[in-house]
């Protein structure tokens, strides 16, 4: 398991998001990605989460409304990684994920197009 501190895993999300295609993000309004240790279960399954209503499932949307988030779990993350390398690969695919979710593309879709 790789070892990173909160702040050097932080900085490699930053640096996962800038290298994301811009027709991909520029679509992110109200989203806020965070970055927290574990889920509330504690388990490490689960390597990232999209908390909020998806594009598709929006009625009335706008002024006023709390963003939307996008976890990563570093735990998890680390867990699973043997080089930093891998790590860089797993962030980039958990973002693309949880950034597919917001757009509204389910599970399903997402193991069909190679991002699950």
């Amino acid at each position: 398991m790789l070892e990173l501190d909160a702040t050097q895993f932080e900085r490699l999300v930053v640096d996962e998001l800038d290298l994301l295609p811009d027709d991909m993000v520029d679509g992110l309004d109200n989203v806020i990605f965070v970055v927290e240790d574990r889920p509330e279960d504690g388990t490490l399954d689960t390597l990232g989460l999209y908390d909020g209503v998806a594009l598709t499932e929006r009625g009335q949307y706008g002024f006023g409304e709390m963003p939307d988030r996008i976890v990563l779990y570093r735990e998890p993350l680390l867990a699973i990684c043997d080089t930093f390398d891998d790590l860089h690969d797993e962030i980039h695919i958990t973002l693309v994920h949880e950034i597919a979710h917001f757009y509204g593309i389910d599970d399903d879709r997402l193991h069909e197009l190679g991002w699950g």
